[in-house]
């Protein structure tokens, strides 16, 4: 029988501890998939339950070196590795902060005499000693863990490179003959920097589950049920298929059901998106964590638990951000081929100036030494990290928020935007468009349609309440009010007698409409809601209310467009309205009708038929799924929490002229990334064959160059990383990166 588990993991530090895990559980016999992410953490697997089980599988992913949390006390575990974190950093720069600026000190003669003493030396070994063994542990047993399981990571590096600059110079304390200079300061700037980029992505990766779970949390805790015409309260986990449940007014509806009496408007916004709420009879089927805003129901408990629409929602989010490959990190990559090649020509040198040229072993060991702290990864681990610090601080202060450095880096790519309709591209609340009037003014028809509906609890109601105060207009409670769910209302306002509703509505009613017909056709033509408004049996006017466009929402389409991206509009809303609101934005692709599940599987579709990178932006809970599945989640931050957490971007102002501006600051941070990457590999990729004694022949080069000295590959290395910093930073000296 087929299972599926999702696992949390802690310990996992770059691409390569994922492709371990997913390589390793892919061997297992029994289990059909495994996905891994290193964003969220953790493992979706999927197994035949007859041959294996949820034990075995987690030993497995244990032997490997990582750990697997207990669901029910990983937001503790989670929340105890990111003090671990920052412990670990700030014990990093306490103790390197003064060992560079005593070793820079006396390197530039700054410092005296005194700097030159042989206890200085040791005093620096004492600073060093803390970040190496105690902040450097991650990286010693990341290290061993990818290459017990022969592959090579970032990890490698890091622990190699730092390790090679600690060791000599130990070495030099103990056997001065080996030379005067160490290099502790170049081990621990290493470790401690590097550690500041892992302890920001931990920070980052930590919510998505909590956000999950809070989700969760929408559905009611306890309802009512009615048993033998008796009422009883009871948590909603109690709840079994075929109880019939009471739900008032203004409740959430605690399970997926049917209505067996009782009438009412629905919002169903968690799940559809759209803000108009959809009106609920006898037989119709209502879904948990909905809101149920005007009658009373009487529903039967159809699905309850994991298989309610609510849980499903989650699972899918689960599902899909497990399945969304994260972008491999350029230096992870390099790191596979350019650590063993660099470990080689290091021994190379070593076997060739010992026992081929006969230098002697010290020699050798000299120029071992140099081949490796000219590789040292510090500017390659810079490379990336660093623009990204900058990329990011530049976008925070524009209101982007980028989940992590994957978000930033493939947002650059994308090919093709998808937008949410409501309350993306428009406002998410409806407004009073229109008033058409012909025997009295259009204030006097609002004002007698709002005093109507201020009896109702209905949104266009509310809308027109709401119109009607914007103006100013004075408004009376109405003597009488009646609701006809899904058609209209009728009321007594001083005396007179006010319909409002449907065009079958007023009929119902005997009231004539033939004069404003056209007038109807035409807005319904706009994807608008008509409402009908007869006073004292006549027919007085016409009210439209309709979600509006936001005011930036053309122009941002059109920068979109300028930049290359193909942009969709994708919405459950209805063929007609979904046509009029994208011809007002210029938007030429729409699709409409889709449900939470249809939204991801389209973004899917155009993944795989198109070939595009695809950016879908949303706000609201049912558009979590697709946010996912896209290759990047661009949320509104005026949007609910679920939709921003399953972001990867999310746009803190709401404003859709973000997203264009999002993606420039991706493509100048990808730009800056490669450019940091190419230095990287001009100073150190070049200098490997001068560390190793190539030049050494060419008699008329300097000596420096001829017999290059660790303490120039260290100069080399210092002076590369340096060169990245900067060109890092010259994306805040940008105007409009």
């Amino acid at each position: 029988m087929e299972h599926h588990i999702h696992l949390p993991i802690a310990g996992m530090h770059c691409e390569g501890c994922v492709n371990t895990i997913t390589k390793n559980l892919e061997k297992m016999a029994g289990i059909h998939t495994a996905h891994v992410s290193l964003a969220t953490e953790s493992a979706a697997v999927t197994f035949d339950s007859a041959q294996l089980t949820e034990h075995v599988i987690v030993d497995k992913i244990r032997s490997l070196g990582f750990e697997v949390l207990e669901s029910d006390t990983e937001a503790e575990a989670r929340a105890a590795e990111l003090h671990r974190q920052k412990t670990q950093f700030n014990v990093g720069l306490l103790f390197t902060l003064p060992l560079f600026l005593l070793s820079m000190g006396r390197d530039m003669d700054m410092l005296g005499d005194w700097a030159s003493a042989a206890w200085v030396n040791w005093l620096m070994l004492g600073l060093a000693a803390p970040v190496q063994f105690y902040v450097g542990s991650d990286y010693y047993r990341g290290s061993l863990n990818a290459l017990r399981n022969r592959s090579a990571n970032m990890d490698v590096l890091v622990a190699m490179g730092s390790s090679v600059a600690f060791l000599y110079s130990f070495a030099v304390l103990i056997v001065p003959g080996l030379g005067a200079h160490v290099y502790f300061e170049t081990a621990a700037v290493i470790i401690t920097l590097i550690k500041l980029g892992k302890l920001l992505e931990a920070r980052a990766r930590g919510e998505t589950s909590a956000a999950l779970k809070k989700l969760l949390t929408l559905a009611p805790q306890t309802t009512t049920r009615l048993t033998d015409g008796a009422t009883e309260e009871m948590p909603v986990t109690d709840v079994a298929i075929g109880d019939t449940l009471l739900v008032r007014p203004g409740e959430s509806i605690p399970v997926d059901g049917i209505v067996l009496e009782g009438a009412s408007a629905v919002d169903e916004s968690l799940f559809t998106g759209e803000s108009l709420p959809v009106d609920k009879t006898e037989g119709d089927a209502v879904a948990g964590a909905t809101l149920n805003q005007s009658g009373l129901l009487t529903i039967e408990a159809v699905r309850v638990g994991a298989d309610t629409a609510l849980a499903k929602l989650v699972q899918l989010v689960q599902q899909t951000q497990q399945s969304k490959a994260p972008i491999q990190r350029t230096a992870d990559k390099v790191a596979s081929v350019f650590v063993p090649v660099v470990i080689g020509i290091a021994a190379a040198t070593f076997l060739v100036w010992w026992l081929v040229v006969g230098h002697g072993f010290t020699p050798a060991v000299l120029r071992l030494v140099a081949v490796l702290v000219i590789a040292c990864p510090c500017a390659l681990g810079l490379a990336t990290p660093t623009a990204i610090m900058v990329g990011t601080g530049i976008g925070a202060g524009r209101g982007i928020l980028f989940r992590n450095s994957e978000a930033l880096e493939q947002a650059g790519s994308l090919s093709r935007i998808v937008l949410d309709k409501t309350g993306t591209l428009t406002e998410g609340q409806l407004t009073v468009t229109d008033i058409i009037a012909e025997t009295r003014s259009s204030d006097s028809l609002l004002q007698i349609a709002a005093s109507a509906e201020r009896g109702s609890e209905h949104p266009i109601g509310k809308a027109v309440v709401r119109a009607a105060e914007a103006r100013g207009l004075e408004t009376t409670t109405p003597n009488a009010f009646e609701a006809a769910v899904g058609h209209g209302i009728t009321a007594q306002v001083d005396d007179t007698p006010v319909i409002i509703g449907t065009l079958g509505f007023l009929q119902q009613h005997d009231i004539p409409t033939d004069a404003f017909q056209a007038e109807a056709e035409r807005l319904q033509t706009e994807a608008k809601t008509v409402l009908w408004v007869a006073v004292d049996g006549c027919v007085a006017g016409l009210l439209a209310v309709t979600d509006t466009l936001k005011p930036e929402a053309r122009a941002a389409v059109a920068a979109l467009q300028d930049s290359g991206c193909h942009v969709t509009m994708m919405t459950g809303d209805t063929p007609t309205t979904a046509a009029a609101i994208a011809a007002a934005a210029g938007i030429e692709s729409v699709m409409a009708e889709l449900k939470p599940a249809d939204k991801a599987s389209a973004v899917q579709n155009l993944q795989a038929e198109h070939g595009a990178t695809v950016g879908m932006v949303g706000d609201g809970i049912n558009d979590a799924p697709a946010l996912a599945q896209a290759d990047v989640g661009i949320a509104l931050g005026t949007g609910t929490d679920i939709a921003m957490e399953t972001a990867d971007v999310t746009l803190m102002h709401g404003d859709l002229r973000a997203i264009p501006e999002a993606i420039r600051l991706s493509r100048a941070t990808l730009r800056t990334i490669k450019q940091n990457l190419f230095w990287a590999f001009c100073y150190n990729v070049l200098l490997i064959p001068v560390a190793a004694g190539l030049l050494s022949p060419v008699s008329f080069l300097p000596a420096m160059l001829r017999e290059l000295h660790p303490m120039l590959a260290a100069f080399a290395m210092a002076f590369s990383s340096v060169s990245v910093v900067l060109n890092s930073l010259r994306l805040q000296w940008r105007k409009n990166p």
